[in-house]
């Protein structure tokens, strides 16, 4: 036989993950004096939080990798690939600076925004690396075609993002009836598309012009210059 004893508690205005963590640390305290034989454990909506939480970890970090792949395949090299995803560092950024400007705790929904996130960033910064390619096989310099590059993607980069940010604001001002449950969502998709933007048009195009400042024109691309 095993005594269990449960404690239940209605905290008001604490975010469950902020609780949890207070309840560990009196735990690690009080460790000490814990009597022999007695086991204490968090149950109930907590596990399903870092059930939750760490499986959509893991579901953004493998996004980010199989991303990096399918780009080296379709472009054939491994450093194009490495420019892409440097926009996604301010993604993430963005979406910390936002929650915590709006004052908005970390989320399931703001994780799979995060992930809506990572996708739009990265075809918004393909968009601009196709282009660049193009044009360092015609021009044979690499902050030629970057700027090209910046000034002709500009208008759809900032379309593209502006589409997904307009869209999100209902969700993210929480209006209607539960409507607080899914503003961590388009709060966390439109910091983050705000600050992947800003690096896909400047931060992006210095990145690969940085790459390719050794770039040697061969006779293909001589060929394709001729050619227009």
């Amino acid at each position: 036989m095993q005594p269990v004893i449960d404690i239940f508690a209605t905290p008001q205005h604490r975010d469950l993950g902020g609780l949890a963590t207070d309840i560990e640390n009196v735990l690690k305290d009080n460790a000490k004096d814990r009597p022999k034989g007695a086991t204490i454990s968090l149950r109930g909506q907590v596990q399903t939080m870092n059930t939750a939480f760490s499986g959509l970890l893991f579901g953004l970090l493998a996004a980010v990798v199989l991303i990096y792949l399918l780009i080296v395949v379709n472009f054939q090299s491994w450093s194009d690939p490495f420019v892409i995803i440097t926009a996604l560092p301010a993604a993430l950024a963005g979406i910390v600076w936002m929650l915590f400007a709006t004052g908005t705790t970390l989320s399931v929904p703001a994780l799979t925004g995060a992930i809506m996130c990572m996708g739009v960033a990265t075809a918004n910064s393909i968009l601009v690396i196709s282009f660049a390619r193009e044009r360092l096989l015609h021009t044979g310099n690499s902050l030629q075609a970057a700027l090209e590059a910046g000034f002709t993607r500009f208008r759809p980069v900032l379309m593209t993002a502006l589409a997904m940010i307009i869209g999100m604001a209902p969700m993210a001002l929480g209006l209607g009836e539960g409507g607080e449950q899914n503003a961590p969502l388009g709060r966390a998709v439109i910091g983050g598309l705000l600050a992947a933007t800003v690096a896909t048009l400047f931060f992006v195009p210095i990145v690969f012009s940085i790459v390719h400042r050794n770039h040697q024109p061969n006779s293909s691309d001589g060929e394709a210059r001729e050619h227009n």
